[in-house]
């Protein structure tokens, strides 16, 4: 099938890949204009399309595709079918309706929980015991089509956003091939709408969640934690300095510190990983950031910064 593959991040790059291997015709590839990027603010492609130009499909990187000379530029491609994953531009319905066979989108979660923009982080963050992956058709509203199929998968106490994203963006791959692939056996594809009493949204990270508020119960701050690696990394204060809190989990869950009230935040013990009392339970910590520094391990960090027990995050 002639295939119009809009994606721009890591995330869509094993799709944009499957269809490829597929032996589908990818007449375009629609990703964000170049950004600047590094520490010289040089250009770099995305990374769809670094693997575009590596097959030589041909790419198209308008900064919107609300003008008309645009959409005649999507229309002459004459596809079969669009194929959205993390394009990160709105889609105007004109541009929706010109494929012959329809637009479907990978979306990281599902459906209908957790629609928007961050829908791995916010699972984790939630507590979910699971997240997936729903194909859907693309509409006008966001997040809101018809699920053609999903895949699923469980969270671990070991999950970060980054691990579940790489999870999620193979088995998306999988699903949106096996799609494909019925629609060019001229297969009729099964839709379910979504139960709209059931929707929640992934509203936008801000950086403002990504400090650590040591009175909460250490499950929630291990979700924060994990859940901001790898952006925006949670944070904490340590010797005055904002510290990156990289990997951690929980322990003790069920250890009330409430008689501990001064004691939020201190290091109760250490080796391997430094311990720190919370509003409930034990927060071990496993890989921290200094200013300036590289990620370390929690043995590499107690060295460097001389830790000693009874020092404070705060």
């Amino acid at each position: 099938m002639k295939i119009i593959f809009a994606g721009t991040p890591e995330f869509a790059v094993p799709a944009l890949a499957a269809l490829i291997a597929a032996g589908h015709e990818i007449v375009m590839v629609l990703t964000q204009p170049d950004r600047p990027a590094g520490r010289g603010m040089q250009l770099k492609a995305s990374p769809v399309k670094q693997l575009a130009l590596q097959h030589n499909l041909p790419v198209f990187q308008p900064p919107s595709l609300k003008p008309a000379e645009v959409q005649a530029e999507i229309a002459f491609a004459q596809a079969d079918v669009m194929i959205v994953a993390a394009y990160g531009l709105i889609i105007p319905t004109t541009v929706l309706n010109m494929p012959k066979l329809g637009c479907y989108n990978i979306h990281a979660s599902l459906l209908p929980r957790w629609r928007g923009a961050a829908p791995i982080h916010r699972a984790l963050l939630a507590g979910d015991a699971e997240t997936g992956v729903t194909i859907m058709e693309v509409v006008p509203a966001l997040d809101a089509g018809a699920m053609i199929s999903k895949g699923e998968v469980p969270i671990t106490d070991n999950d970060t956003t980054q691990s579940l994203h790489d999870k999620l963006a193979k088995i998306g791959a999988c699903l949106m091939v096996k799609a494909m692939q019925d629609l060019a056996d001229n297969k009729v594809l099964s839709s379910n709408i979504q139960d709209e009493s059931l929707v929640t949204y992934a509203h936008k990270l801000e950086k403002a969640e990504a400090a650590i508020d040591w009175t909460k119960p250490a499950i929630e701050i291990s979700r924060q934690v994990r859940g901001f690696n790898p952006f925006p990394v949670a944070t904490a204060k340590f010797k005055s300095e904002t510290c990156r809190i990289w990997f951690a989990i929980a322990a003790n869950q069920d250890c009330s510190n409430a008689d501990l009230t001064t004691k939020f935040g201190q290091i109760i013990w250490l080796s391997p990983h430094i311990d720190v009392a919370c509003g409930k339970g034990i927060l071990q910590i496993h890989e921290l950031q200094m200013p300036g520094g590289k990620r370390q391990t929690a043995q590499q960090f107690m060295q460097s910064q001389q830790v000693k027990l009874g020092d404070f995050f705060s």
